[in-house]
Order: structure tokens, then C-alpha cells, then sequence
């Protein structure tokens, strides 16, 4: 199992994604998949969102799951263009969003953002327990915003606080006049924040449990 990188700038940005994974979870799996010269990680946080991240490479196979640790060690240890990944074979659990259909429906201040997950980590010292900080301010939503989708796009705290953990907040895209930026973009059924250094993606609407 073989990942090749197009240059070193790519192995150090995949690193660092995977090493703000492990923090938060020692015990997450990396789902890669390659796509016309790009590879995409996905790893899901403690948020129940997906964390993403492209970089500009190759794979052999297409598709593989790592656990984030032995991802981690290779790139650390091999840095070469070439990793060896080993065997792979790590449990996925997750649905993965599609490719195609995303609407970009509007572009936040990151600082927005950034003072609202401030206010949520407040919150979430002060209220939060031994699991960590109740649902309810997790599934609280921060943000709403509309387009050309099927109803209004719900922005839960539990978004912004996947996307403060891995890192992703700090640096967004700059913006007209210099401001950092992200970028809300939504389909039907899935909702998507993107930043410089990565991107969040939560389903809209959560499957519902069978009944018995």
C-alpha cells in the first residue's frame, strides 16, 4: 500500500492533519481515496463530524483505511515521496458525502467563528461534565444560512468546535480585503464548512433509528 507525494510541501500537510486527528482521538481511522492526481483523507472527530483534508498525490490502491496512529508514524518516519503504508485494514464506519452537487451558499468571517466557538468553550467549561460538554449546547445551532437547497442550512456548535480542534479555523482563506474566510456550502442531505487548512462536513439530516 503505497502513497506518493508530488512534493514534500504535501507529505508535511497530510502530517499535520493527521497529527491534529490524534489528539483529539488516539484511536481514529484516515479513510484515503484517490482521485485525478489528489488524495483526500477523511477522519471522523469526537464532534460527530468529518474532518477532510486534499493533497496532491497518488495511491496504490485507490481507496484504503488506516488507523490516524500508523498514518502518523509513516509519514514521520518515511520522508521520502514515497510511503509505505502497510497492510491497512482499518475499521470505517462513516457514510462519506458525494463529490458533486455542492452549492456554495455564503462566506463567514472567520473571525465570526472563531469568536463563537470561544463562547462555546466557555460554555462547555462551565457546564460540562466527565463525558465533556453536554448535547445540548453541542447540537446548539450558531449559524443559519439559505440557497439553492432544500430548506435552511443549520450550522451546529459541534461543527465549529470539530473545526477548532483540528486547526482548521486559524489562517482561513483570505477574503475580500484581506479577511480570513469560510465557506459554507451544503446539498441536500450534507452541509460543509470550508477553511485554508481543511474542511468540516456533518449530514444535515441524521438517519433516523429502525423501530422495533
Amino acid at each position: 500500500m503505497t502513497l506518493r507525494f508530488r512534493e514534500p510541501s504535501a507529505r508535511a500537510d497530510l502530517g499535520a492533519f493527521t497529527a491534529r486527528l490524534v489528539r483529539l482521538d488516539s484511536t481514529a481511522a484516515v479513510r484515503l481515496r484517490a482521485r485525478r492526481d489528489r488524495v483526500t483523507a477523511w477522519a471522523p472527530t469526537p464532534f460527530e463530524a468529518l474532518a477532510t483534508r486534499s493533497v496532491e498525490a497518488s495511491m496504490e490502491p485507490a481507496e484504503l483505511t488506516v488507523l490516524g496512529s500508523v498514518l502518523l508514524t509513516a509519514l514521520e518516519v518515511e520522508r521520502a515521496a514515497e510511503v509505505d503504508l502497510g497492510p491497512g485494514g482499518a475499521p470505517w464506519l462513516s457514510d462519506l458525502p458525494p463529490d458533486e452537487g455542492w452549492v456554495r451558499l455564503e462566506d463567514v468571517p472567520a473571525g465570526v467563528l472563531e469568536s463563537l466557538t470561544e463562547r462555546g468553550l466557555a460554555l462547555a467549561r462551565e457546564h460540562g461534565g466527565p463525558l465533556g460538554p453536554p448535547a445540548s449546547l453541542l447540537d446548539q445551532t450558531v449559524l443559519t444560512v439559505s440557497g439553492d437547497v432544500p430548506g435552511k442550512v443549520a450550522v451546529p456548535m459541534r461543527a465549529l468546535f470539530a473545526l477548532s480542534g483540528m486547526g482548521f479555523l486559524g489562517g482561513a482563506d483570505t477574503g475580500v480585503g484581506g479577511a480570513g474566510i469560510v465557506r459554507v456550502s451544503a446539498t441536500g442531505s450534507w452541509m460543509r464548512l470550508d477553511a485554508r487548512f481543511g474542511a468540516v462536513v456533518r449530514r444535515r439530516v441524521m438517519a433516523l433509528p429502525l423501530l422495533t
